[in-house]
C-alpha cells in the first residue's frame, strides 16, 4: 500500500482557481444542509497563549471525501518570520479507511476560508454591493477578496486597514496587480475602513481577550459583516444589532461557546447556518436594509471537498510523491 504526498508547491502548482473552489465549497455546504455530511465539532489543544492546534474530521457523502485536517494557528509566528497557519490534511478511502493522500493544508485553509466569504456574500450580500472593507491584510484577506470578485460583479472599491501599515501597503500592491480595475484604499483606522462598506471582512488573529475595534452603528444598514476571527473584531453590541446572525456551523459554534472562552456575547438567536442557505432550506437576505452577520469559523467539510478536488487533479497531472504506508 502507498499514499500520495503533496507538498505546498505541489498543491499550488495544480493551478486550481477560486471559481473551482467556490463551486465545490458551495456544493459541500448544500450537502451539509441536507444532512449528507458527518462532521463533529473540532477538538483542539492550546500549547501557547492565543495559539491553537485543531483536529478537523469530516465525511462528505456523495462527494466521497473523508479525512482529517490537523491545523495550527500561532499569532507569534509572524514576528518570527513564520506563517500564522500551518498543517497537514489526510484523505482516507471511505470504502476501506486506508489513507490515500497526505497534503499541505495551509493553501487549502487559506483558499477555502476565502471561499466561505464568497458563499456568505452569495446568499447574504446585496448583489449590487460595490464597496468591500478588509480588517487585517494577511493571507485570508487576499483569498477573501478573490472570492468577492467572483461573487459580486459590481465590486469596484476596497478599503483596508491593518495594525501594521506595511501590511496594508503590500496587500494593495499585490492585489492591485491582480485586479487593476479595483480602487484600493489604505485607511488610517478601522472606523475609516468600514465607512460606507457593503461587505466587511475581518481577518485578524484570534485572541482570548480581544479589544474589538468595530462597534454598534459602524456596519451600515444593508451591510454584511463576515468574521473569520471569531469574536476578536466585533463588539457584542455590534453583532446583536444585526437583523440576522448566521454561522458556517451552528453545532461547532455552540460547542466552542460552551468551552467558555469565545462567543460568550454573541446573539442568542442564530438564524441559520450557511448549509441551510445553500440547500434552500431558509432564505438569505430578504430586505435590502438588513444588517447581516456571518460568523465563519472554518469547517472541515470545506477542507475535505477542496482536498478531494486537489487529489483528483493531482492524479490527472501525475503530481506528487508516492510513499509506502
Amino acid at each position: 500500500m502507498e499514499l500520495l504526498y503533496l507538498s505546498r508547491k505541489d498543491v499550488e502548482d495544480l493551478g486550481i482557481t477560486m471559481k473551482e473552489v467556490l463551486e465545490v465549497v458551495d456544493h459541500g455546504f448544500c450537502l451539509k444542509g441536507l444532512g449528507k455530511t458527518e462532521m463533529p465539532p473540532k477538538p483542539g489543544i492550546h500549547p501557547r497563549t492565543n495559539a491553537f492546534i485543531h483536529a478537523m474530521p469530516a465525511y462528505v457523502k456523495e462527494v466521497e471525501a473523508a479525512g482529517l485536517k490537523w491545523v495550527s494557528g500561532y499569532p507569534t509566528n509572524v514576528g518570527k518570520g513564520l506563517p500564522y497557519i500551518t498543517g497537514l490534511l489526510i484523505l482516507n478511502d471511505p470504502e476501506t479507511g486506508i489513507p490515500i493522500a497526505v497534503m499541505d493544508s495551509a493553501w487549502i485553509t487559506a483558499i477555502r476560508t476565502g471561499a466561505s466569504v464568497g458563499i456568505s456574500a452569495k446568499y447574504l450580500a446585496r448583489q449590487a454591493s460595490s464597496v468591500a472593507a478588509m480588517l487585517g491584510c494577511g493571507v485570508q484577506a487576499r483569498t477573501s477578496l478573490r472570492a468577492l470578485v467572483e461573487t459580486l460583479p459590481e465590486l469596484s472599491k476596497v478599503r483596508c486597514y491593518d495594525l501594521y501599515p506595511e501590511a496594508s501597503k503590500r496587500f494593495i500592491e499585490e492585489m492591485s496587480q491582480v485586479y487593476p480595475r479595483l480602487n484600493m484604499i489604505a485607511c488610517s483606522s478601522p472606523a475609516e475602513m468600514i465607512e460606507g462598506a457593503d461587505v466587511v471582512v475581518t481577518a485578524i488573529p484570534i485572541v482570548t481577550e480581544p479589544k474589538p475595534p468595530l462597534c454598534a452603528g459602524m456596519l451600515k444598514k444593508g451591510g454584511l459583516a463576515v468574521s473569520l476571527d471569531y469574536d476578536s473584531a466585533w463588539t457584542s453590541s455590534a453583532m446583536k444589532e444585526c437583523n440576522k446572525f448566521i454561522s458556517d456551523d451552528i453545532g461547532q459554534l455552540l460547542s466552542t461557546k460552551k468551552e467558555g472562552v469565545f462567543f460568550s456575547s454573541i446573539p442568542e438567536n442564530i438564524y441559520a447556518d450557511l448549509g441551510e442557505l445553500a440547500a434552500g432550506l431558509k432564505p438569505g437576505r430578504e430586505d435590502p436594509l438588513e444588517r447581516i452577520f456571518s460568523m465563519n469559523m472554518g469547517i472541515a467539510v470545506d477542507d475535505m471537498v477542496t482536498a478531494k478536488l486537489i487529489y483528483e487533479r493531482a492524479l490527472e497531472r501525475e503530481t506528487g510523491t508516492r510513499l509506502p504506508l
